[in-house]
């Protein structure tokens, strides 16, 4: 029982020696902890580079030249000669109107010119009677007056007469149309036995298809900021009418032949806003078709001092594109960027960056703004801007 008291009274001092004896081992083993590593992220450095500028819209071919094919003579519609949808040369017949009616107009205007003709000599021979017989007094100044006013008349006559044996050979040779160009020509709208008014009843179209024309439209706000860009020297421009124009079809693939500008409207269209441009383009395989939508990427103009960014580095925020860069003491900041287009693999960084500036391309998962970083550059091969994707298979 003493024994058991004893041990009582003593156990506490001992498990006290133990806690003092144990703490500095604790305290020791807790401060011993490592502290977690700094992130490595894959840097590039902001740099300027001159690079082609290439702004690309829709537009839709259509043919060099439409050409409406009317009747000018009234009449019926004997006969047509073409096969829908097929090449015709210039020259080739197309439709027959009913000559008769015409021809027997021609041969009544050749009996009224032949008339007048006629009419003519008797009223010369008359005048030149009645001249010498003035001065012998036998005839009065009113019959040499009368006279000369019948020559005057029957001259008239005459002219009149030959005009409408003009316009009645005109219209005969008219009842045989034919084709002004060569070109394609579409289904036609008439058949046999319709009668077509004259100049107001469209009968078919031919279509000149080689070289073709591309109608793109710019919006107005690419137009001003071109002007701006390149006021401030932002953009090498060689000017309008030395752009070429890169063909792409809605299945990807690129046309062989080049285009060139030939033609920009003076003004902007008040129902869209934009300026059209018109871009030729060599159809001789016939692959490009009236109607057709395309893509077109003009070549010629110069960015200089672009900073391209690579596109894997480009985030999406809550207000648009942003990109994340080591700053000061090597701590993350986030900066929103306009980026306008892409080259090969890269962004055309607009605003947002300067040159120099440490853009985070690897790591992105481990970083959040305001954390410490280990920056490391990524490799040469990385670094340097991709090259542009192999083009399309070209269709010819």
């Amino acid at each position: 029982m003493v024994r058991r008291l004893q041990w009582s009274a003593v156990a506490p001092m001992v498990c006290g020696w133990l806690a003092l004896a144990l703490l500095p081992g604790c305290k020791q083993e807790a401060g011993s902890a490592p502290a977690p590593p700094v992130p490595e992220v894959g840097i590039v450095v902001a740099t300027a580079q001159d690079v082609p500028d290439e702004p690309e819209f829709i537009g839709q071919a259509e043919s060099s030249r439409p050409v409406e094919i009317r009747s000018q003579v009234t009449g019926i519609l004997k006969q047509w000669f073409f096969k829908e949808g097929r090449d015709v040369k210039k020259g080739n017949r197309l439709y027959q109107i009913d000559p008769v009616p015409f021809h027997a107009a021609m041969l009544s205007a050749k009996a009224k010119v032949a008339q007048s003709e006629a009419r003519l000599v008797q009223a010369n021979q008359n005048l030149t009677r009645v001249k010498p017989l003035l001065a012998e007094q036998a005839v009065s100044t009113k019959d040499v007056d009368d006279a000369v006013a019948e020559q005057l008349a029957a001259k008239a006559a005459l002219e009149g007469a030959k005009a409408e044996l003009v316009k009645a050979k005109f219209d005969l040779d008219n009842t045989l149309i034919i084709a002004p160009i060569d070109g394609m020509i579409e289904r036609t709208r008439v058949y046999e036995g319709r009668l077509v008014s004259a100049q107001t009843d469209l009968l078919t179209m031919i279509h000149q298809v080689d070289p073709m024309y591309v109608i793109v439209s710019a919006p107005e706000s690419f137009l001003l900021k071109r002007r701006r860009d390149t006021d401030a020297k932002r953009i090498q421009h060689p000017g309008v009418y030395q752009l070429r124009g890169v063909l792409t079809f809605v299945d990807g693939t690129t046309y062989r032949h080049e285009g060139v500008l030939d033609l920009l409207d003076v003004g902007l269209k008040t129902d869209t806003g934009s300026r059209q441009a018109r871009v030729v383009f060599p159809n001789p395989d016939r692959v490009l078709l009236p109607g057709q939508f395309v893509r077109v990427r003009f070549k010629g103009t110069l960015k200089t001092g672009a900073i391209l960014v690579p596109q894997r580095a480009v985030q999406q925020g809550a207000k648009g594109s942003i990109v994340f860069v080591v700053g000061k003491d090597d701590k993350v900041e986030m900066r929103e960027i306009v980026a306008s287009s892409w080259q090969g693999s890269q962004w055309i960084v607009e605003e947002g960056l300067h040159v120099g500036d440490r853009i985070i391309v690897e790591g992105l998962h481990k970083i959040a703004p305001g954390a410490a970083v280990k920056p490391v550059p990524v490799p040469d091969a990385a670094t340097a801007p991709a090259a542009a994707p192999a083009p399309p298979e070209p269709t010819s």
